[in-house]
């Protein structure tokens, strides 16, 4: 029986990546996603990739950041889904490599417990291009959910996580069910659940 579930924000709970979204404003969209990409797919170290990708949108007035990040489309049957856990008492938290100004707001939203995610820095008004918090390396996600579930006493089997991209390889290792949702190969061949089309509803039917 499953106890905690985690979910990915950007690509899983939400439709697209945060970042590239800001991105567009400066006009730089395809230079980030394209670094975006890459790091999902497994081909660039997700620290590395984080930092230039923020150093990008230096100047970024942050309340255009703030504006973003709460007008976000989210996944077709995230609210749903999310709901029919917590019905079952599951409790159900967002883990990001994105940002808490997305993840903090949609949480009310979306109907999960908590989320874990990264801080943009600020000063002035405007973004300094310059990133801290809890999801900034390739373990975090795996080191965050051993932690959650010492604390919660909930073991590896009654533990589901849910992303799309090679950052999520880490909580993959500490969970029994394993969901890849339209996801990078290098994720799909870790999983035992894989999803590929954009309904995180279709979930329900294979656990």
């Amino acid at each position: 029986m499953l106890k905690l579930a985690v979910f990915d924000f950007d690509s899983t709970l939400m439709d697209g990546e945060t970042i590239d979204f800001f991105a567009e404003e400066l006009g730089i969209g395809d230079e980030v996603a394209h670094i975006t990409e890459e790091a999902m797919s497994g081909r660039l170290d997700f620290f590395e990739s984080l930092q230039e990708r923020v150093r990008l949108l230096k100047g970024l007035d942050f309340e255009v950041v703030k504006k973003i990040s709460h007008n976000l489309p989210y996944m077709s049957g995230a609210r749903e889904t999310i709901a029919e856990l917590k019905s079952h008492g599951i409790r159900v938290v967002c883990f990001s490599g994105g940002f808490t100004t997305a993840t903090s707001y949609a949480k009310d939203i979306l109907g999960y417990d908590a989320d874990f995610s990264n801080i943009l820095h600020e000063k002035d008004g405007k973004l300094t291009g310059l990133v801290g918090g809890d999801m900034m390396f390739n373990f975090s996600k795996g080191d965050m959910l051993t932690r959650l579930q010492s604390i919660l006493g909930v073991r590896k089997e009654e533990t589901f996580v849910c992303g799309d991209g090679a950052n999520d390889l880490s909580m993959f290792a500490h969970a029994g069910t394993r969901v890849a949702f339209c996801a990078r190969e290098i994720l799909e061949k870790e999983a035992n659940i894989i999803i590929r089309e954009k309904d995180l509803s279709l979930i329900l039917k294979e656990i």
